[in-house]
Order: C-alpha cells, then structure tokens, then sequence
C-alpha cells in the first residue's frame, strides 16, 4: 500500500505492517513550514487508525533530516510585529511532538544529514534514534536568540545529563552522530549507505513482534520521568496486568512451550 501523492511536503507509505514517512523538502534540507507541521500531524493520526501499521520511520529526502523551523516564514522585517512563536508551538509543534510520543507503536528515526533545532528533537522524541555518521545533531536555537523547543529542553538532559545538555543549548555547537552515540543520546550509528535498510529491517522486525506489548513498554517509560519509585511499581502492576489478558501473550507462552516461533498479531 502506498498513499506518497496524498502530500506535498512528505511522503508517506506503508509496506509490510511499516509505516514510512519522509519529510520531503529537500532543496531546503527539510525544513519546518506549517503545511509540513499540518502534513506530518495528519500522517500520524492515519497511523493512530491504522491496525495494519505496527512500526513506523521518519526519515528524510536528500541529505539532511531536518533543519528545524523555515525561517523565511519567520523573517521580521524593520517596523513589523514580531511572530508570536509561543502560539506556533502550542497550536502546531506541541501537538505534534505529544501524537508522536503518544503512538501506540515503535518510532525509529533514521536520521541522514543534519538535524538541527526543532529538527533534531523531533528525532529525539522518536522511540529509537539511529543515524548515519554523516548526521549531526545541533540544538540552534541560541544562534537566533531563541530557546530549545519540541521537548528539548525536558528530553536533552534525561538522555545526556544537565551539564551536555545545557553546553549544547548555551553553545549551539555540532555533536557529530558518532559523539551522540558515545554520550548515549542515540541507539546507533550506522554507515549512511545502510542507514535506510538498518532502520526499515528493524521496523519490520518490530511490525511482527507483540506490539501491544511494546506500547505499554512505551507508556511505562513514558511516565517513569515524574514518578516516585512506588508509582512506577504501581503504573508496572497495572500495565502488565493488561499485557498479561492480551492474545500475543497467550502466543508467546504457547509457542515457547511448543518450541515454535511465534505468530504475534499484536492484539
């Protein structure tokens, strides 16, 4: 199945239980305009209603991920009201950033190129981040006078601690992919020439695995941040109680028992 003419400034595809969405504005290294917010929203509520889909990438065309935010849509000329940008995140990117985070089902990212700003936190929000070692990650913000938005500033320090966090939000310097490796912020760093089949076999691995399973893996992760040890042991007894009344699970015993492999359908 495939729907890539449904859009304009992405592409969008589904294939073997995988969802592919590639944010496609090349000449501009991809970067932010609010049809492509609008575009991307709408891709993730098709996902949300999709059972067949059970993975899904974000990529991007060309070689770079994302540059964060088009900023000829947010020229100021001398004498004109500026933009108000806190209303652009919280009617456009905010949403964004909470659908994404609040799919049912694994993200990978599979970052080619750069990924700045509110491009690189976009990846960060993704369930599993891998790049290629071309890529780099820069939190560009401070260069224009503004702050880390689309999570960054509550996801950096969780992943990389305050201190790296906040070097790469005050300085706006380049983190190579291999150095966001070593410091924990991504899953891996692969050769660009196999970026695309490293992140689409692990979709499709993950599309066949108990999937349902895995979202309350996600929720569980999800919450832990702002809990105290005995709500997380609480959240844990809930969430696997409902993981325990689910067919894979019922699959996954019987088919260890059985000495077989087994058929999730993720339900």
């Amino acid at each position: 199945m495939s729907a890539t003419s449904d859009y304009e400034t992405i592409l969008f595809d589904i294939a073997e239980g995988v969802a592919t969405v590639t944010l496609n504005r090349p000449d501009k290294l991809n970067s932010f305009t609010g049809q492509m917010r609008s575009e991307l929203r709408d891709a993730l509520k098709r996902i949300e209603s999709d059972k067949a889909v059970r993975a899904m990438v974000l990529t991007g065309a060309g070689r770079g991920f994302c540059a964060g935010q088009d900023l000829n849509d947010r020229a100021v000329k001398p004498g004109d009201a500026p933009p108000d940008t806190g209303a652009t995140l919280d009617q456009e990117y905010n949403p964004l950033i909470r659908r994404l985070r609040a799919l049912e089902l694994p993200v990978i990212a599979a970052v080619n190129g750069v990924a700045a700003g509110a491009g690189a936190n976009l990846a960060l929000n993704c369930d599993i981040v891998i790049a290629g070692k071309s890529a780099k990650f820069i939190q560009a913000f401070c260069k224009i006078g503004l702050i880390p938005d689309c999570g960054g500033t509550w996801m950096l320090p969780r992943l990389i601690g305050r201190q790296r966090a906040l070097g790469l939000a005050l300085l706006g310097d380049t983190l190579p992919a291999e150095k966001a490796l070593e410091w924990g912020m991504i899953w891996d760093c692969v050769a660009d020439d196999v970026l695309a089949q490293t992140a689409n076999d692990m979709a499709r691995h993950l599309a066949t695995q108990p999937t349902r399973g895995l979202s309350l893996i996600k929720q569980a992760f999800n919450q832990s941040p702002t809990h105290t040890l005995d709500q997380q042991l609480d959240l844990e007894r809930d969430l696997q109680r409902m993981a325990g009344k689910t067919e894979d699970y019922r699959e996954g015993v019987t088919a260890f028992l059985e000495k077989r492999k087994p058929a999730f359908k993720g339900e």
